[in-house]
């Protein structure tokens, strides 16, 4: 019995000593072989990232009540079946605003700063978006904050056919802290600041007066629109799993990194192509870190606009700024050209489009404003963002055109030297609504579009219907 005791304790002591044992078992006898360091194959470490731990209602509530947080709330059932939902039923989509949260938390967590909010205001925008900055809803609700377009405004966020601000998180976040802290100085309560977020301060009125003049959000909860409802306690769930996803086995396989960036003023008047072709950098790279521009075109009708490009290239475009602005205008010169050109035997020919706003009269529906400028219904809606029908007196739409007005009004047997006059030496030209100034040196034989920016002092491309433009 001894003996086999110190036969065991023998090979305990091989094992940990960096050497495997092997054991071979005989008639009433064992055998140990030692295989050496050098010999041992690697054994690759395993983790299983689909085990889901289990946990009770007592153990969350424990975890909550210890949170440290500006926004503390009591666990319930209905956040509890939230917590379930994001730790067990769809952990895929916890995993992704994991990978997503050191994208943009540091930029929440310094606007919230710079405003003395609390900081995990910042679990809303997960709610809200996802954490796509491109995120579109059912309604019209754009970006990480999903603001509508009329909110949007509000608070600065412009749109048109190049460039939506509520797509940019920088602006966007700026705005939706704005926005939040004007509806906690309204509620003084931050459960109904949220709500009025999701629903309107109008709706979180309404419930408070329903209830009798209760003014806690789980009194006035079966008052509130549904989706309000599960907005609030979703919130809360999120809150605490990003606060404890190892408790919950969250563990991500491939962590994300942010891409350093630095803003530079290029100009404008280009295509992102272009830019990533001139700076060698990764257009995906270029639309990941500018998700407000649209189809990849920086529109010359803004006085100035800055591009977020990748850090590591600050240094290179700073050196080669003025090349690269040479290039960028060349190209889109010879774009003009050739859009303008003429192409003799050929049916199609490729022509700009010319960019214009109608303002909603009394009477107006979309199939007549689409017929009066020559486009179809779905086309007027994707431009303006819109998902029904319904159009309001006064509202700005945004159109599209292959041709200008004033080309259909030669068509028309109106003539093309209708806006022109003598005044004194000058030859003058009053812009006609959807006038450009490639359409104007089309229309004038001989004046080019430097020569009337040269003319009449414009430092971009940007002319107003009625202006008067000195041609000659």
């Amino acid at each position: 019995m001894r003996d086999g005791f110190l036969k065991y304790q023998f090979y305990f002591v091989l094992l940990f000593s960096g050497f495997l044992v092997k054991t071979v078992h005989g008639q009433g006898s064992m055998e140990a072989k030692m295989i050496f360091p050098e010999q041992q194959e690697a054994v690759e470490p395993y983790y299983d990232f689909d085990y889901i731990p289990d946990f009770t209602f007592d153990e969350i509530n424990e975890r909550i009540k210890k949170m440290e947080t500006d926004m503390p709330f009591e666990l319930n059932e209905t956040i509890f079946a939230f917590i379930d939902y994001f730790t067990v039923r769809n952990r895929a989509y916890t995993k992704m605003v994991m990978a997503r949260k050191d994208i943009y938390f540091p930029l929440f967590d310094e606007v919230l700063g710079h405003h003395d909010m609390p900081e995990d205001i910042k679990f809303l925008a997960i709610i809200e978006s996802g954490l796509n900055p491109k995120a579109r809803s059912r309604v019209g609700a754009m970006g990480l904050w999903q603001f509508m377009p009329a909110t949007g405004k509000e608070y600065q966020l412009n749109y048109n056919a190049y460039v939506d601000d509520r797509m940019d998180p920088e602006m966007s976040t700026e705005a939706a802290i704005r926005f939040l802290k004007a509806l906690y100085k309204r509620f003084n309560d931050w459960e109904l600041a949220l709500a009025a977020y999701n629903c309107g301060p109008g709706n979180v009125n309404k419930a408070i007066r329903r209830s009798g003049g209760k003014k806690d959000f789980w009194q006035i909860y079966r008052y509130l629109p549904r989706e309000t409802r599960g907005y609030i306690p979703q919130f809360q769930a999120i809150m605490y799993v990003l606060r404890h996803p190892e408790y919950h086995n969250l563990i991500l396989e491939e962590p994300t990194y942010p891409m350093a960036y630095e803003k530079v003023n290029i100009g404008t008047g280009y295509r992102l192509e272009d830019f990533a072709k001139h700076t060698a950098i990764c257009l995906e790279d270029l639309e990941q870190l500018n998700p407000s521009i649209l189809n990849q075109e920086i529109p010359d009708f803004k006085k100035t606009m800055a591009l977020k490009v990748p850090k590591f290239k600050l240094d290179y475009i700073s050196e080669n700024q003025g090349w690269i602005k040479d290039s960028l205008q060349s190209n889109t010169e010879r774009l003009l050209a050739a859009q303008s050109s003429i192409v003799p035997d050929k049916k199609e020919v490729s022509k700009p489009l010319h960019h214009l706003t109608y303002r909603v009269q009394r009477g107006d529906v979309l199939g007549k404003i689409a017929h009066k400028y020559g486009v179809s219904v779905s086309e007027l809606k994707n431009w303006n963002n819109l998902y029904s029908n319904t159009i309001k007196v006064g509202q700005v739409l945004h159109v599209h055109q292959e041709k200008a007005p004033f080309e259909k009004n030669i068509a028309s047997n109106q003539s093309p030297g209708s806006g022109i006059k003598q005044v004194g030496n000058n030859k003058t030209y009053t812009v006609q609504p959807g006038d450009s100034l490639w359409l104007i040196s089309r229309k004038l034989d001989g004046v080019s579009i430097e020569e009337l920016k040269k003319l009449n002092n414009l430092n971009n491309n940007q002319i107003k219907p009625g202006q008067t433009l000195i041609i000659g």
